[in-house]
């Protein structure tokens, strides 16, 4: 387990450190919460039920996925569609460049820092098992926790869109969890995501 190792502990409590900065705050089970913690604190979890051996790198991954996103925020950037395309791009190479500073911080070598970057960036998704992993857990917390905001922000076709999507940048593995976790989400979010399953045969 990496749990008590000084390492791994002292990465873990910077990476909470800094998302508990995030000034979005959320409401969990009656608590408020900053919305970062709570959500690096699922995709461990997912990356956990996925595999139960994660590797360091992974783990660390989990951790540390959206460092410190707010302080890039979406309209700093043009509202199209290539003004997206290019936050996302910036704020996966800043996530990757922030966690490598803690990672080079508290002591880890090149190697596991290096790793860590091409899951943050997805070097080789579809083609690197655990790059694909580690998206399929992103996916999962998307669906779990956003989901239901995004229905109340987004009409339907555009939401059915980002649905299909997503499902296909995830793995049989993922689709599987994504079933399973269909039947515990709220009725709207678990009604559309049906829909866009079942609006075609290539989504599947």
């Amino acid at each position: 387990m990496l749990e008590g190792n000084p390492r791994f502990d002292a990465a873990i409590r910077e990476f909470d450190s800094a998302h508990g900065e995030d000034p979005k705050i959320i409401v969990v089970d009656g608590r408020q919460v900053p919305w970062s913690l709570h959500y690096h604190m699922r995709l461990a979890h997912w990356v956990k039920q996925l595999e139960k051996t994660p590797s360091e790198a992974l783990l660390l991954a989990a951790h540390c996925q959206h460092i410190r996103r707010w302080t890039i925020p979406r309209s700093s950037y043009p509202m199209n569609r290539n003004g997206y395309r290019q936050w996302r791009k910036t704020l996966a190479r800043f996530h990757a460049k922030e966690a490598a500073k803690i990672l080079k911080a508290v002591g880890y070598e090149e190697e596991t820092i290096h790793r860590l970057q091409q899951l943050l960036l997805k070097i080789r998704l579809k083609l690197d098992p655990e790059v694909q992993l580690f998206e399929d857990a992103i996916c999962l917390v998307f669906l779990e926790n956003e989901l239901s905001d995004f229905a109340e922000k987004h009409d339907q076709e555009k939401l059915i869109s980002i649905l299909q999507k997503t499902w296909k940048k995830m793995s049989s593995r993922g689709h599987q969890a994504a079933q399973e976790l269909t039947k515990r989400l709220p009725a709207k979010a678990a009604q559309l995501l049906e829909k866009a399953l079942g609006a075609g045969p290539s989504n599947r």
